[in-house]
């Protein structure tokens, strides 16, 4: 019962709310990092993950990606997103056991990833698998197809072995709006999604939220024109947090 008092008392900080809009992260004061422009909640459906938490099991998730998901440009480790977000989760989710593994990899592609995926993701028997990929498809002029292709056999393997998949899209940074095709790639994973029932947190959209709400993009983005700074990366926490707590959260209370 103090866990559930715990989680409606987190429930209601800005940072952490699931409601429709984000307020001021956690980790604002130790990362230097702004407030978090309001954005809605993404919806997504994660159905093993909220079982493993309405039975107490051990929930491990992967973030599988490459260098946005390694943390490029970060101030240090705990400032990535996959930190950040492990952080946010678990003060959200007190007594759960609860792991976030870092598996990013800096340029790479869905072909290299899917090389690495037994020993990277599968061996590390994951309850949800969040996978960004894109963004060197789009600086590396990757046909679409060749992208869908490789991107659905991953998926296929991921949810085979019983995770969850949520996939996440490409930032809106200098070097991706300026790359040839990035709008053909976004729907691919759109499509995807909708193909494979793996929900999509759309990085897009939340970035063109906050730019609607008055941040811009670069705001978020580092002096190298591609990557996260230190507040975008906790913002994306803060955003996927409220969205994994949304699809698991009321699971953890109908426990209790």
């Amino acid at each position: 019962m103090r866990r559930c008092f715990a989680l409606l008392a987190l429930l209601c900080l800005p940072g952490l709310a699931m409601a429709q809009t984000s307020g001021a992260p956690p980790s604002e004061a130790s990362s230097g990092a702004g407030p978090c422009p309001p954005s809605p909640t993404q919806a997504v459906n994660l159905p093993v993950t909220r079982a493993a938490l309405a039975r107490g099991a051990p929930v491990t998730i992967v973030a599988f990606g490459s260098s946005s998901t390694e943390g490029a440009a970060a101030s240090g480790p705990e400032q990535t997103y996959p930190a950040q977000l492990e952080m946010r989760l678990r003060a959200a989710l007190p007594g759960a056991r609860l792991t976030v593994l870092n598996r990013g990899k800096g340029g790479q592609e869905v072909h290299e990833m899917l090389a690495r995926l037994e020993s990277d993701v599968l061996a590390a028997q994951p309850t949800l698998v969040i996978w960004q990929a894109g963004a060197n498809a789009v600086l590396q002029g990757m046909p679409a197809e060749e992208f869908h292709n490789s991107l659905a056999g991953g998926i296929a393997r991921l949810q085979a072995s019983g995770a969850d998949v949520l996939l996440m899209d490409v930032q809106r940074a200098p070097r991706i709006l300026h790359s040839t095709g990035f709008e053909r790639l976004d729907a691919v994973i759109l499509a995807l999604a909708a193909e494979t029932h793996a929900p999509l947190f759309s990085r897009a959209a939340l970035m063109r939220g906050w730019d609607a709400e008055g941040t811009p993009y670069a705001a978020m983005i580092s002096p190298d024109g591609l990557h996260h700074n230190d507040r975008g990366y906790a913002c994306l926490a803060e955003a996927l947090a409220r969205s994994i707590l949304g699809a698991t959260g009321p699971s953890v209370m109908a426990r209790r």
